[in-house]
């Protein structure tokens, strides 16, 4: 494949080493593999359910351990996605209509029928009246696209361009609150670290800093002053060096009109790039969109301090184990315990007996295992919904362990694999506290626990002209893949996202 010397400045502004750019092209030739789940996670065989007294226990326990945490969001989304139905009547629907029932589009149709009942309703009533028209009466007289025109385009509210962070989500009878100020209500509440600040680290597009900086600006002391905190609020993007080029079907370099590369972002599995520049060892990882009002809170901060106490007392046996096997006096039975609890509570089968080994052997297998990054995931009971969630997987070597797989992992071809996917019983509402120090206060490098042979290859077009796009493995997939896993239920309560804006009607964002 033919590259000039434009092409290795291109990727050397973009930090992306050659040898990387081979990998990203023979990974367009050759394909991702498919895992191979055994069977799925379910409770009692892979995933923790927790009773009402190990809550209270696990909860005393990570509030007595008084650790020092941090609370990642991803939030790089553009609401775009959120109006695509609106876009699509924007597109094709009437200028104006004689009632609403005439929209032929139920989701439309809602989206009127309870518009009053969005957060963003006032804000939208105050702009339109600032235009000297009123909100009432276009909705009285059928101007459905108007209203559309002013809430998502750029003459008027431009909600269509701003990140999801930052759009009204919830409205009380005294304040509004977008899914940003939810998470700083939410820190407040179960991610307190000395001193009672509360950090919390945000990545998100460049060219919504200033928004984000304007709006944490603008309501931060708020809540600083309700919850008696102080915050501590630090933004990232996704670094240029994990964009990934795109090709054309014949897997030939696909260029834009200048001739120049196409790269496209490598999805959110690029974000373990973010998450490795930080120092922290304990971080909850939750995505921007999931969030619900205070009255709804009480399980998402229970159970988050739960999946916390549950990450400390593993940690700290693992913690208990590397010392041990460090000091060098380990016995047969003392090898043999901690082969079961790698084996029985971390969910890892060596794929050899390793009593065959050397004692010395088995010790440096032992602590080869014991001392990677921890993650405790919980899981929500599936309602029916194919893949995306807990898993045993067996890997080339033949071990096995616990993974989180999307449904795209795995060949659609093979009747074997897309029945075990059918039976699973919970899926991943990505919802994670991981460790990321080990037992000697260093930190992992967390960039050498991924997963390369686990990516996705899709479809795109650019100018008309179809292309090949690649994409990192999934953050909570292939970029933890080799992470020492515990999977714990956790109630569906906890798992509200916004993926159209009409889920805001939804009882638990009203």
């Amino acid at each position: 494949m033919h590259i000039d010397h434009k092409d290795l400045l291109q990727l050397k502004s973009k930090g992306i080493a050659p040898q990387e750019f081979e990998r990203q092209i023979e990974n367009f030739k050759k394909g991702f593999p498919y895992v191979k789940v055994q069977k799925p996670a379910k409770i009692g065989d892979g995933i923790l359910k927790l009773t009402e007294k190990d809550i209270d226990y696990y909860k005393k326990l990570f509030d007595d351990f008084s650790a020092e945490v941090l609370k990642f969001v991803p939030a790089s989304g553009a609401a775009t996605r959120m109006f695509s139905f609106l876009f699509d009547f924007l597109e094709k629907g009437e200028d104006h209509y004689s009632s609403i029932n005439q929209i032929e589009q139920p989701e439309v149709k809602i989206f009127f029928e309870n518009i009053k009942k969005f957060a963003f309703y006032n804000d939208l009533e105050s702009f339109i009246k600032s235009r000297n028209q009123s909100l009432e009466e276009l909705i009285e007289e059928c101007h459905f696209k108007a209203i559309i025109h002013f809430l998502l385009l750029k003459d008027g509210l431009n909600y269509s361009e701003k990140p999801k962070g930052i759009i009204s989500f919830h409205k009380t009878e005294e304040e509004i609150r977008t899914s940003f100020e939810e998470h700083l209500v939410e820190g407040a509440l179960y991610a307190k670290s000395s001193k009672d600040k509360v950090r919390i680290h945000f990545t998100i597009l460049p060219e919504h800093i200033d928004l984000f900086n304007e709006h944490a600006n603008k309501v931060k002391s708020k809540y600083e002053k309700k919850y008696n905190v102080t915050f501590e609020i630090t933004f990232s993007q996704q670094k240029s060096s994990t964009d990934m080029v795109a090709v054309n079907e014949n897997n030939e370099l696909f260029r834009n009109d200048d001739g120049s590369l196409l790269f496209r972002p490598g999805g959110h599995g690029a974000l373990i790039e973010n998450l490795n520049d930080l120092k922290d060892d304990i971080i909850f990882i939750k995505n921007i969109d999931n969030i619900v009002p205070d009255n709804l809170k009480n399980d998402t901060i229970n159970y988050k301090k739960a999946l916390a106490g549950v990450l400390i007392k593993y940690k700290m046996r693992i913690h208990n184990y590397l010392f041990q096997i460090d000091e060098g006096n380990l016995n047969t039975s003392d090898i043999k315990e901690i082969a079961n609890f790698i084996k029985n509570e971390l969910c890892f089968i060596p794929s050899d007996d390793i009593e065959e080994y050397t004692i010395d052997l088995q010790k440096n297998y032992l602590k080869h295992i014991l001392n990677r990054p921890i993650r405790v995931c919980g899981m929500v009971k599936n309602e029916g919904e194919p893949g995306g969630g807990p898993f045993w997987v067996k890997h080339k070597d033949s071990h096995i362990d616990l993974q989180i797989i999307e449904s795209s992992q795995l060949d659609p071809n093979d009747s074997k694999q897309q029945q075990i996917s059918k039976t699973a019983t919970h899926f991943n509402p990505v919802d994670l506290v991981i460790s990321a120090i080990n037992y000697k206060d260093v930190k992992f490098d967390l960039l050498k626990y991924r997963d390369h042979e686990t990516g996705f290859i899709s479809k795109k077009t650019k100018d008309g002209k179809i292309l090949k796009a690649q994409e990192l493995p999934g953050l909570w997939n292939g970029a933890m893949a080799h992470w020492n896993t515990i999977f714990v239920e956790v109630p569906i309560s906890t798992f509200n996202p916004v993926k159209t804006i009409n889920d805001l009607l939804r009882p638990e964002h009203q």
